[in-house]
This record gives structure tokens, C-alpha cells and sequence, in this order.
């Protein structure tokens, strides 16, 4: 029996010393990222500028692979049977917060089929009105709405995107009756703001931020819990009446669960000096999207928060996906 043991130990110490050579020596070939958006989002964006510095500095390619459709859960489904190796890395966002409820009989688990490794960028949404809307703060806007219930309506870029839930968190925290139209895109709900078919729309910064400046939209609040660098002037939807409101778009990365710790570890520390770097913090800023960083438990804690956020007014709301 101690013999069985001892040897059942050395096994198991042996497998240990495997990995931790393999984790030291790692990356030895090119590292695929998994993103569940096209090229030219903001998190491509951001996934292709710190996949750069990674190549630099652990001296192997980070390669972007854009895997869009289904709101993100193709790519998701993709990287989930990925070997939990390292060489695949999955960029989560709140869209996978929301698919969770959104999408029934989903073939993954995000939580249980994937290892936190950073959260990486936020950005926040902004309350846009066109300029016939005779509100120029939040709470004018509010009472706006609960003078006519059902007639100001707001658009968004689908059911079920970042944008459609915050306006229906907003509109459940103001108790407003809006009258929500769904476009294909974003694209598509913004020309329809520009152009006066609907009245409102929460809308991704770089997105708004040319109207903006040009005048063919009022922008009454942003969603995050500070105001915008590049908007100072626009107050925060918490600072409009409603405490603690908080809606942002969030990346992260995260891989195969069972990858080993010390791999973890170094994508942490490497993506981490990535998102520091200052010529990464400007490009970001220019897009609306500031970075963040924070260690694996962090950002495994701060998922857990937004899936059961965005899974409750998923529920609450009724929205689903067949």
C-alpha cells in the first residue's frame, strides 16, 4: 500500500514539474485570441492592440480571429472546446453576461467552462436624444416620457446588445413607459436618431461622438460611474438623479478552463503591462473605451456580478432569443 501511494505521489509531482516547465517555456508557438465580434469593434480593437504587445514581449504571434454571429456565442462555443493549453485565448464581454439568460440551451457555460485571466477595458454607453427631443438633462427627459407613456421612443442595435439592456435598465430605474424599436445595428439605429424616426437611444461614445460635436444629437448622460475624459461636460446617469446606476461594456480574457495557473499568471502580468503602456491607454481613449486591469479573482468576481445583473433584468424584462 505505501508503495502504491509513494507512487501515486511521484506521479502526480511529476505531472506538477511537467507543467510548471511547460508554463516557463510557454508560448512556443503562435496564440490564437477568439473574438466574438467583427473586425473594427471595440474589442477587436482592443484585442489586436494588446495581441501586438504580447507578441513583443513573450516573442510569439497573437493572432485575432473574429468568429461573429449569434451575439457572440459561436466564437464562444468555439474556444470553449479549446484545449486548455494557452494557445487559445477567449475574449468574454458582457454580451456573454447576457446570452446566458438570453439564449436558451446554450452549449457552454462561460463561468464554469472558462478560467478569468484579466479584465482588460469598459466603455460606456450614452443617452442621446435628437435635437427636436425637448430635454436637455436626464430628468427633464424623465418627465418628459411620464407626461406622454409609450409616445418617446427609443432604438436600439437588437434585442439582447448592450445598449437595448441599458435603456431597459434605465427605463425600469426612471419608471418610464419608452416605446423600445430594435434595428439591425447600431449603425442602423443611429442613422434612424440622426434622421428623427425615433427619439432616443443609448449609444456606444465613439459611435456618438461626431454627432455630437456636430450637433445632429444631445448627448444627456453617460452610463459609466465617472464622466468621459472626452466628454466632461456630460454628467453620469448616477449623478442625474440616479445613484448607483451603472451600465458599461466590458472586455476581458479568459481561457479554456484547466489551464495551468502559472499560465494564467504570466498572461495576467503580460496583458496587464500591455494595458499600461501609454500609447495603448491613447488609442483606447480616442475609441470611448478605458483600460482597466485587475487580477484573475477580480475579474472572476466582477463576471459573476454582471451574469446575475443582466440575467435578472433579462428575466424581468422577458427578452429572449430562441
Amino acid at each position: 500500500m505505501k508503495r502504491i501511494l509513494l507512487g501515486t505521489v511521484v506521479c502526480l509531482f511529476a505531472a506538477a514539474m511537467s507543467l510548471t516547465t511547460k508554463a516557463a517555456d510557454y508560448p512556443t508557438r503562435p496564440v490564437h485570441v477568439i473574438v466574438g465580434l467583427t473586425a473594427g469593434s471595440g474589442v477587436d480593437i482592443m484585442a489586436r492592440l494588446v495581441g501586438q504587445k504580447l507578441a513583443e514581449s513573450m516573442g510569439q504571434p497573437f493572432i485575432v480571429e473574429n468568429r461573429p454571429g449569434a451575439g457572440s456565442n459561436i466564437a464562444t462555443h468555439f474556444a470553449a472546446q479549446a484545449a486548455p493549453d494557452g494557445y487559445t485565448i477567449f475574449v468574454p464581454t458582457i454580451a456573454n453576461a447576457i446570452n446566458a439568460t438570453l439564449y436558451k440551451n446554450l452549449q457552454f457555460d462561460v463561468l464554469r467552462d472558462f478560467s478569468p485571466v484579466i479584465l482588460a477595458a469598459t466603455a460606456p454607453n450614452l443617452l442621446i436624444v435628437n435635437p427636436k427631443v425637448p430635454a436637455n438633462t436626464v430628468q427633464e427627459f424623465i418627465a418628459l416620457a411620464k407626461k406622454q407613456p409609450g409616445k418617446l421612443t427609443i432604438g436600439s442595435s437588437g434585442i439582447g446588445t448592450s445598449p437595448q439592456m441599458t435603456g431597459e435598465l434605465f427605463r425600469r430605474r426612471a419608471g418610464i413607459d419608452l416605446l423600445p424599436v430594435p434595428y439591425k445595428g447600431g449603425p442602423e439605429a443611429t442613422a434612424a436618431l440622426l434622421g428623427g424616426q425615433i427619439d432616443s437611444l443609448f449609444a456606444i461614445t465613439s459611435t456618438a461622438l461626431p454627432h455630437i460635436a456636430a450637433g445632429r444629437v444631445r448627448a444627456l448622460a453617460v452610463t459609466s460611474r465617472a464622466r468621459s475624459p472626452l466628454l466632461p461636460n456630460v454628467p453620469t446617469v448616477a449623478e442625474s438623479g440616479m445613484p448607483g446606476f451603472e451600465a458599461v461594456t466590458w472586455f476581458g480574457f479568459a481561457v479554456p478552463t484547466g489551464t495551468p495557473r502559472p499560465i494564467i499568471d504570466r498572461l495576467n502580468v503580460e496583458i496587464g503591462k500591455a494595458l499600461a503602456m501609454p500609447d495603448i491607454k491613447q488609442k483606447l481613449a480616442v475609441q470611448g473605451i478605458d483600460v482597466a486591469g485587475d487580477t484573475p479573482e477580480q475579474f472572476g468576481a466582477y463576471m459573476h456580478d454582471e451574469f446575475a445583473k443582466w440575467g435578472q433584468l433579462v428575466k424581468d424584462s422577458g427578452a429572449k432569443v430562441e
